[in-house]
Parts: C-alpha cells; sequence; structure tokens
C-alpha cells in the first residue's frame, strides 16, 4: 500500500484506538465514583478525558479529508 494510501487509514485506526480507550477509562472512573463517591481522582479523570472529546471533531474531519483526497 502506498504511503499517501496508508497514512489516512492508519490515523483513522489510532482515533479509534482512541475512543476506545477513553471509553474504558470512563468506565473505570464511573466505577471509583460508584465505590468512594465523587472522589478527586474520577474528577481529574473526567478533565483528562475532555481533551479527548475537544479533538474529537477536528481528528474526525482531518481523517474524512485524507480519506477524500486519495
Amino acid at each position: 500500500m502506498p504511503t499517501h494510501d496508508l497514512v489516512p487509514s492508519l490515523i483513522f485506526k489510532l482515533n479509534e484506538n482512541q475512543l476506545a480507550i477513553a471509553e474504558s477509562v470512563e468506565a473505570l472512573s464511573i466505577w471509583i465514583e460508584q465505590l468512594h463517591g465523587p472522589a478527586e481522582h474520577a474528577v481529574r479523570i473526567r478533565n483528562s478525558l475532555t481533551k479527548l472529546d475537544e479533538n474529537l471533531e477536528f481528528i474526525t474531519r482531518g481523517v474524512a479529508e485524507l480519506l477524500n483526497d486519495r
């Protein structure tokens, strides 16, 4: 596969992995809150996940553009 075809697919898969990790981490933070109440660690985890959410739209649009340029 030529490099120019590989890059969009690779970024797409990396983004899928990032989303899966974010979902897992969020589930863990919910579990922490259920066990211990609104713990400081759960709040920090949620704040970190916010950055992933903020970048999601940009990454999704960028991948779509790369895939359309092939």
